[in-house]
């Protein structure tokens, strides 16, 4: 439990750089800057937020810097009010059971060599001390908590379908009883009717289980479904966040009013929201100045060429980077 008034999650001016090298010695000629000074809170367990914005904004690797999977170039991660940046070898490893994640592809997360019964058990053998039918009954519990029979334990997954593996890593992901998942695209790789289906078990298991999750999509329509709350990525940078009722229902920003609009809308007769975008995503080693998005803005003016703009509070809980607004 957090101490009253402590999020459970708190991320201060993340950044995570990555060095272009060039030339036979290598040398560090400039820096992609994928996630460049985001900010955001979990704020209690049970709360889900969830990160949108198209591919190559930096939401991947926002989730694995925050787990450090990736180690941040600056910034500050605090876990129940403990800074992460600061935490290395034993003291880490004892706060990762806190913290797991279930990524995107669950083919490749999963090691092919190894059984169900071995991939599950696996973050068991590492933090905790128990005896092999100790461990077998454990993984049958979780197996069967995510909807898998303990015939199961003994399969590969090559042998299991894109469903059935993702609901493995999600067994793995809850070995430890974390309090935050990280959810990094968990059914963009899924069949739409799957996708419903790992979605459904996603929201039973938070009621029952009191899980925070961290949620990364490009699907404004599971966002909408599974998160209380939303931030709005573009080019590294967070640009809109506040409740996703709110932000999804009146949306200030261009870029997720544009965003909103692309989403197809099976009523011919129904308006969309704002012009559809023009152009691709910037490159991150050279963001255009001011605005991060004036390139692609219909409504651009002088001042955003000029001016980085910055989250303010337009509303309670609801706040946008944007000179319009």
């Amino acid at each position: 439990m957090t101490a009253a008034g402590t999020p459970l999650l708190e991320v201060k001016g993340l950044k995570k750089y990555f060095p272009i090298r060039a030339g036979v010695l290598r040398r560090v000629t400039g820096w992609v800057r994928a996630v460049d000074g985001v900010s955001f809170s979990v704020r209690t367990r049970g709360e889900s937020l969830g990160v949108v914005g198209e591919s190559g904004c930096g939401k991947s690797t926002l989730a694995r810097t925050v787990l450090r999977l990736l180690e941040p170039t600056e910034g500050s991660i605090l876990f129940e009010g403990r800074d992460l940046t600061s935490l290395g070898g034993e003291a880490l490893r004892r706060m990762r059971r806190h913290m797991q994640m279930v990524f995107q592809d669950p083919y490749w997360s999963l090691d092919p060599r190894l059984r169900v019964l071995d991939i599950v058990a696996e973050p068991l053998r590492a933090h905790m001390s128990m005896t092999r039918r100790q461990l077998r009954q454990h993984v049958e519990e979780l197996c069967s908590l995510v909807g898998l029979p303990s015939d199961f334990l003994n399969r590969y997954p090559h042998e299991m379908s894109g469903g059935q593996r993702q609901r493995v890593g999600i067994a793995r992901a809850l070995a430890l009883n974390p309090a935050l998942l990280i959810l990094d695209e968990p059914t963009s790789s899924l069949d739409v009717s799957v996708q419903a289906q790992v979605l459904n078990l996603l929201s039973d298991l938070q009621g029952k289980l009191g899980l925070s999750y961290l949620l990364i999509s490009h699907d404004i329509a599971v966002v909408e479904h599974m998160c209380d709350r939303v931030g709005v990525m573009y080019l590294g940078v967070l640009v809109e966040t506040g409740p996703v009722d709110r932000v999804l229902g009146r949306p200030l920003h261009p870029y997720t009013r544009a965003l909103i609009g692309a989403v197809p809308v099976p009523d011919p007769r129904r308006r969309t929201m704002g012009a559809p975008l023009e152009g691709d995503v910037p490159d991150p080693s050279s963001p255009p100045p001011g605005c991060r998005f004036w390139p692609r803005c219909p409504q651009a003016r002088e001042e955003c060429r000029r001016e980085v703009p910055v989250l303010r509070f337009l509303e309670p809980d609801h706040e946008v980077a944007c000179h319009l607004v």
